[in-house]
């Protein structure tokens, strides 16, 4: 965690103002947007029968209500004002049938309401995680993890309160005052022109803090998912936080951003309550006009008094509805906020995507006893006047050029951002070169689909990433059909067949979050594993050796040596017994090859490797 730059812009909404994070998006200032609410609606397709009963049932249940307090007026009005004892039975029985049908209608909406909502929020997040998934490397260094998680999480659950409630209650209370109107119209057109004369009151009330909703409402969401993100990543980095002692510095921290989401959320229930009490307000004063001018009316003559006690029953009941929907429209807001986030990101376009016209990458492996054979035909890479920047106005790789022929093991050497991690990941295609061109057997990656790349790659990097569950469900991620024997057989080639008998369960080990019930070697003799099940016939280790103790190195230098053999290898290791066996080993310095060769040859030219392969004896000795 670290404190905002004070140079980092200031979004102001009035009563407080917040400094924005580098990747917050663009905040949107509009009210509602029928595009996105359309939108919205377009997931309900897989249910778009009951969807469409739904409305169906809404509609009816708008015009219910009404109904029901029109009945109670007319029994008021008539049978009890009138003592008629032989009618008020039955008029109490249809009374009590209508609000019976409207019990049930009122179960099955909610009901369908409930169904609908789980159906949009379920395809939201099936979106999300799979526009996620097919995002490249770049998208995950600009977005943090607590903001996707927010996405899918708060924001997607604002999205169900707008589907299940906000949007269907709304319907529900517009079309209650609609049929009360016509009903009131019915009853005396006259005072009912009063009504709608009030309507422009109501709607100037509601223009005047419609927009400050809007903004104050994007900013509690922008602004609790920084507090999101932020607890994400204190999470995932705890053991720096104790290790540094930065417990209270951080906590802190923490707190400013709660203060924060909290002044916003404060902002917005005080705009809040004013708003609905003055809409309260305004209902029970429109009311009393409506009780004078009926008054008058029925001293008049110009009115019954029966009429005057039904107008005034339903014009409680025309303006009920408005301090719903002012609390529904603050809800939709939320809703729309959530929208605009969760689009936001599923709309994200790849920073790169295949070509359409690529094609896969012929595979020599085409036989399953192939693939479960102890080699495989290498593949030839080569890296061509290649110029590589995460950010293009500032390159880390210039001109590198190299050949990696199939077999070979390739060694890259150099001081931390030198440039081995970035020939790495455009040799996986994870990026594609700002200059130059890469070829994997004499074909341009941009002319190969990733997928088909990646199927023919082994991959172990320094942090040796497991997910939650066994062993054997980790080894099996590169290759789900394997068998159990093979996966026994591929731990034995790699020596560590006894060390996996000696878990508690063994393969069935379940291994909990991260790999934490393992050993630090254990988990990167998994990811060894797991790697080489697959046969690849290109192999990438990045510091896989660096968690490995000297033991237990030792052990699987010597399978190393046979399962690599036929494969075409990139390795980025400080460990001296593998830079050793390489064919090739390329010296990087501020992203350029300075020098290229053999083990040997380096240490004859007394160069940089030379000098480099000191600083490691001293290491391995002081070790």
């Amino acid at each position: 965690m670290k404190p905002a730059s004070p140079a980092a812009p200031v979004a102001d909404v009035g009563l407080v103002r917040r400094v924005r994070d580098e990747d917050d998006e663009e905040e949107h200032l509009k009210p509602l947007e029928w595009g996105l609410i359309r939108r919205l609606f377009s997931y309900t397709r897989p249910v778009r029968k009951k969807r469409n009963v739904l409305v169906a049932f809404t509609l009816i249940r708008s015009a219910q209500l009404p109904a029901l307090v029109w009945a109670s007026s007319l029994i008021i009005s008539r049978p009890i004002a009138h003592h008629e004892i032989g009618i008020l039975p039955w008029a109490v029985l249809g009374y009590g049938l209508l609000a019976l049908s409207t019990d049930i209608l009122f179960h099955w909406r909610q009901r369908y309401a409930l169904e609908v909502g789980e159906v949009v929020v379920n395809g939201l997040r099936a979106e999300i995680f799979e526009k996620t998934q097919r995002q490249p490397m770049s998208f995950f260094h600009r977005v943090k993890l607590g903001r996707i998680i927010s996405r899918v999480t708060s924001d997607v659950e604002a999205l169900r309160v707008g589907i299940q409630d906000v949007a269907f209650v709304s319907m529900i209370q517009f079309g209650q005052m609609v049929f009360t109107a016509v009903v009131m119209a019915m009853c005396d057109w006259v005072p009912f022109l009063v009504v709608l004369a009030m309507a422009p009151i109501l709607w100037l009330v509601n223009n005047h803090f419609r927009m400050r909703f809007s903004q104050l409402t994007r900013a509690a969401q922008e602004s609790f998912s920084r507090v999101t993100a932020t607890l994400a990543e204190s999470v995932n980095g705890m053991r720096v936080t104790q290790g540094f002692v930065r417990q209270e510095t951080n906590a802190g921290l923490f707190r400013g951003l709660l203060a924060d989401h909290s002044r916003y959320s404060i902002a917005l229930a005080r705009t809040s309550a004013i708003l609905t009490p003055l809409l309260e307000l305004n209902s029970q004063f429109f009311v009393a006009i409506l009780l004078l001018f009926g008054g008058w009316r029925v001293f008049d003559g110009a009115m019954s008094l029966d009429a005057l006690i039904q107008f005034f029953f339903l014009s409680n009941f025309f303006f009920s509805p408005i301090a719903i929907i002012g609390n529904q429209y603050n809800q939709a807001l939320i809703a729309m906020a959530g929208a605009e986030r969760v689009f936001w990101l599923i709309d994200t376009p790849p920073d790169w995507q295949d070509n359409p016209a690529a094609q896969a990458l012929p595979d020599p492996r085409s036989t399953p006893s192939s693939r479960a054979a102890s080699t495989a035909a290498g593949a030839r890479v080569e890296f061509r006047n290649v110029a590589f920047g995460y950010d293009p106005a500032r390159l880390v790789l210039q001109d590198v050029s190299f050949v990696a022929e199939p077999g070979q093991n390739i060694a890259l050497v150099g001081h931390t951002g030198s440039g081995k991690s970035s020939i790495i990941n455009l040799a996986a295609k994870f990026y594609l070169p700002t200059r130059g061109e890469v070829f994997v057997d004499g074909r341009e990656i941009r002319t190969l689909t990733s997928q088909s790349l990646h199927r023919q790659m082994g991959m172990v990097q320094q942090q040796n990433f497991l997910f939650s569950g066994t062993v054997l469900d980790n080894i099996r991620f590169s290759r789900p059909e394997a068998t159990e024997a093979e996966v026994r057989e591929t731990t034995a080639q790699l020596d560590w067949l006894d060390l996996l008998d000696d878990l508690p369960h063994g393969l069935l080990t379940e291994v909990g979050e991260r790999g934490a019930s393992l050993s630090v070697g254990q988990r990167q003799l998994v990811c060894f594993t797991r790697a080489l099940l697959a046969n690849p016939r290109i192999v990438i280790l990045d510091e896989a050796t660096s968690s490995i103790d000297a033991m237990t190195e030792a052990r699987l230098q010597k399978a190393l040596v046979t399962l690599l053999r036929g494969r075409t290898s990139f390795i980025v290791a400080h460990r001296l017994s593998t830079i050793r066996h390489a064919d090739l080993v390329l010296v990087l310095d501020e992203g350029r090859i300075i020098e290229r060769g053999t083990h040997a040859e380096l240490l004859v030219r007394g160069g940089s490797y030379a000098a480099l392969y000191q600083q490691f004896v001293q290491i391995d000795d002081r070790g």
